[in-house]
């Protein structure tokens, strides 16, 4: 049968300014210190992205710089598809309004998992969105992806990483942590992502399709770990 869905999300961002805004969702750079993988806007016609081995390039439907970006949308042979569209309004007393709508279609009869993480993830895109709009508007981060093995028990799992950051029970979102010796906080937590959020970086860890625990992190300082070394730090955790 398939299911259509539509998701809204809407922040008032206080101190934040239409042009921070638009920087952080309509270039490439912005795109990539918050988002997942490698991004690229061509102005007023695509968003291009690259994560693993997909390289989606969405078109560009809506394009007010400041106020209004739209894209995707392209429908796959099966009726799949998936569509983003950013309204940003500038308020008195210097604050900023964005609102996100995502929506789309998840063609078949077992939608409901996909859907599932789709949303879990979602979750976790917007408010890192928005945590980066708060703490790092302006700075550009160094996006980071590393995979891990398959996990066979995420409760498990995420006990395991809440003990990594100095806890005793699995990290739940306003969690006070220490990851490698810097403090943090997690910023958000739901049952299949984790983000904790330090002075230079934010860290996020996903329960990935078909069950890898994934980190899509985003550094904004000197911390020189790369994929292959975040790699042996999942194996470890997993």
């Amino acid at each position: 049968m398939g299911h259509a869905f539509e998701g809204v999300n809407e922040v008032e961002l206080d101190g934040v300014t239409p042009e921070q805004v638009w920087e952080a969702i309509a270039t490439g750079p912005g795109i990539d210190s918050w988002f997942m993988g490698a991004n690229d806007v061509e102005p007023g016609a695509a968003v291009r992205q690259a994560f693993g081995g997909y390289q989606p390039a969405h078109p560009i439907t809506a394009w007010e710089p400041g106020k209004h970006l739209a894209y995707g949308g392209e429908k796959e042979p099966d009726g799949r598809f998936v569509a983003y569209e950013f309204l940003v309004e500038g308020r008195e007393r210097g604050s900023t309004v964005l609102r996100m709508v995502a929506s789309g279609f998840l063609p078949g009869d077992d939608w409901e998992n996909e859907f599932e993480a789709m949303t879990a993830g979602g979750e976790m895109f917007w408010q890192t969105l928005v945590t980066y709009l708060r703490h790092f508007a302006g700075r550009t981060a160094r996006p980071l992806t590393a995979f891990g093995p398959p996990v066979a028990d995420w409760p498990a799992l995420w006990s395991k990483l809440g003990r990594e950051l100095g806890l005793d029970h699995a990290p739940n979102t306003g969690d006070h942590v220490t990851l490698d010796g810097e403090p943090g906080v997690v910023y958000f937590a739901n049952a299949q992502t984790v983000g904790v959020r330090t002075a230079d970086a934010m860290y996020r860890f996903f329960q990935g399709m078909p069950g890898v625990v994934i980190a899509m992190h985003h550094v904004f300082g000197d911390d020189h770990r790369d994929e292959r070394t975040w790699s042996t730090w999942l194996g470890d955790l997993a």
